[in-house]
């Protein structure tokens, strides 16, 4: 039989990490297991726009992961090649870390201004965020491709005065 001091010492023996608190947090969707796991993965790197809420659903067979990030407050100042970069090593983590994932929807959003009292959940709720940025990536798809894809305004979504404020120089 364990003494106590050895089982307190057991129990001190795991402390979650940072990443692991992050991720089960920040993880939602009917594959929340699955979410948790890509959030182990992304959230062992501190990106410069921060990483909000990972989303995994799995629907007749298909599974499909969300990112959301906030396009605002980044960690550290970035360029928009930058920024394009994390994107894209985002998208790559999270194909790796769920292999079965056919495609993954990545958004960046940023707060709206909302009037005191104003109703924010529910039927009649007015949004208190709006999409400045959106990306569709299907498994298989390269680094290249996605690349090119980034730098067509056909393609991807970019709020426009968004990515003109957003990035330094």
């Amino acid at each position: 039989m364990l003494s106590i001091g050895a089982l307190c010492a057991a129990a001190r023996a795991y402390a979650p990490s940072v990443a692991d608190l992050d991720a089960a947090a920040r993880a939602v969707g009917n594959r929340r297991d699955l979410a948790q796991r890509i959030g182990q993965t992304v959230f062992a790197t501190q990106w410069s726009a921060e990483v909000s809420q990972i989303s995994a659903n799995s629907v007749g067979g298909h599974l499909i992961v969300g990112i959301r990030i906030l396009g605002v407050k980044f960690h550290r100042p970035i360029t928009r090649d930058q920024f394009e970069s994390e994107v894209i090593a985002l998208l790559v983590r999270t194909f790796a870390a769920a292999p079965g994932t056919e495609e993954i929807d990545l958004w960046g959003s940023v707060p709206i201004n909302v009037a005191k009292g104003a109703v924010v959940t529910g039927d009649l709720a007015k949004p208190t965020t709006r999409t400045v940025f959106s990306l569709t990536a299907r498994r298989g798809e390269t680094e290249a491709a996605l690349r090119g894809r980034l730098r067509d305004p056909g393609a991807v979504f970019w709020d426009a005065d968004w990515a003109r404020s957003a990035f330094k120089a």
